[in-house]
């Protein structure tokens, strides 16, 4: 009826598309085939922009990419008779129905086409039967990482496109426009790397079941940023090992003082060392960042077991002095040095002092004092205190070993040779 006739123009969802395949004939060819299929290869170009790249991940040792991928071939079945010689633009739905090639990402993990608000496909023909088909992708891809120079590397990268249908006798890939057929946006930028090249390479990809195929790669090598590590893991790890040789010049006898500082930067270089193995991958050879850490470690160690030299040695000293000197009645005879070290009190150096092996405390020592004289031991003792406050610093360094003596020059001096050495070789 005439009613319906005139429904049907109304309603272009079912007129346009019939207009569309009547013109580009698509009913009357079997797109299953490939354009020319039995004759020589047909050429696809290829053109890229890469509009970011979302994510580096040393861990899962990947990269993460959102690019316009476009296709260039042409198919004369589609060619159409046009006045003014101008293309036809389609979106994806026109897709399903005719041929396009079966491009494909070589170690892709993951990817997919970004479909909001609806899917981002073009396809544009032309009235000669040229073809523009143009993708908006994010693809995962595997990059296989070299971090024995981590954290000073510098990653290579690459993403290879292939056909996975038709190898080299029906489909030959090429990019379109040469070295210039890969673009990037001028605002890409990551937190970690800095992006020194993009270029864009082709190759050959045999496989023993179905032959050669072309190979296309898009190549990008990262440089990675050292400011972050330098805040986090080298700085950190220099103070350790200096806060360890202020050890070196702290009294031989002070044993608390000394045992806890070692033992404190001992564990600070422990977490550290851990906090930097724990967000990379497990490797089984050495970075360039665990040659630095582990020998500071060492630095730190052998603080520590330097002290112990100097301990081991004291004690050997003075059980020589104390049988020099001999035994008056079971009691020993010692100096002020040694006895302050032994009951943690100042005595005059001037007066021999007679401990017993277990030495009474020094408080015990000074209630008695106070509760016999106090008005005539008040004096001698401010004296004493007032010649150790001038003397403390000449006490320290007299009774130093001389194995800290040589610490305090060697431990620096080695470190710094080996921070040029490091920094020397790596950068």
């Amino acid at each position: 009826s005439k009613r319906e006739i005139k429904m049907r123009k109304l309603d272009s969802t079912k007129v346009r598309p019939l207009k569309t395949e009547q013109l580009l004939h698509i009913e009357d060819h079997d797109f299953a085939l490939r354009p020319g299929f039995g004759g020589s290869p047909i050429p696809v170009g290829i053109d890229v922009q890469v509009e970011s790249i979302d994510s580096i991940s040393e861990v899962d040792m990947d990269f993460t990419m959102t690019l316009y991928l476009r296709h260039y071939w042409k198919d004369e079945r589609l060619s159409f008779h046009s006045n003014k010689n101008k293309s036809m633009t389609f979106d994806g739905r026109l897709i399903k129905k005719i041929w396009v090639p079966d491009v494909f990402f070589v170690h892709s993990k993951r990817s997919f086409i970004h479909d909001t608000t609806v899917e981002n496909i073009m396809l544009r023909v032309y009235p000669d039967g040229n073809v523009l088909f143009s993708l908006r992708i994010t693809v995962s891809a595997m990059c296989f990482m070299d971090f024995s120079r981590f954290p000073l590397d510098t990653q290579n990268c690459s993403l290879e496109l292939e056909s996975y249908a038709y190898n080299e006798d029906d489909l030959m890939l090429y990019w379109k426009h040469g070295n210039k057929s890969l673009s990037t946006d001028e605002h890409i930028s990551l937190s970690q790397f800095f992006i020194e090249e993009f270029s864009a390479s082709s190759g050959l990809a045999f496989y023993s079941s179905t032959g050669w195929y072309n190979r296309l790669f898009i190549n990008f090598a990262l440089r990675r940023h050292i400011f972050f590590f330098v805040l986090q893991s080298y700085f950190p790890a220099m103070l350790m090992v200096m806060l360890s040789w202020v050890s070196f010049w702290i009294d031989r006898r002070a044993v608390p003082a000394r045992v806890s500082l070692g033992i404190t930067t001992v564990l600070t270089m422990s977490t550290i060392m851990t906090g930097v193995s724990a967000s990379m991958p497990q490797v089984s050879y050495i970075k360039a960042v665990d040659v630095y850490l582990w020998i500071s470690f060492l630095f730190v160690f052998l603080s520590v077991i330097e002290y112990a030299a100097v301990n081991y040695l004291t004690t050997i000293e003075e059980r020589k002095q104390l049988k020099k000197r001999g035994k008056a009645s079971g009691m020993y005879s010692m100096d002020a040095v040694q006895a302050m070290a032994f009951d943690g009190c100042y005595h005059d150096a001037d007066e021999d002092m007679d401990l017993s092996p277990f030495p009474e405390p020094c408080e015990d020592s000074e209630t008695r004092a106070s509760q016999t004289n106090i008005s005539n031991a008040d004096t001698p003792r401010l004296k004493r205190k007032r010649s150790l406050k001038g003397n403390v610093g000449r006490i320290i360094l007299q009774n130093n070993h001389v194995i800290d003596t040589y610490s305090r020059i060697i431990f620096p001096s080695v470190y710094i040779v080996f921070n040029f050495f490091y920094w020397g070789l790596y950068i």
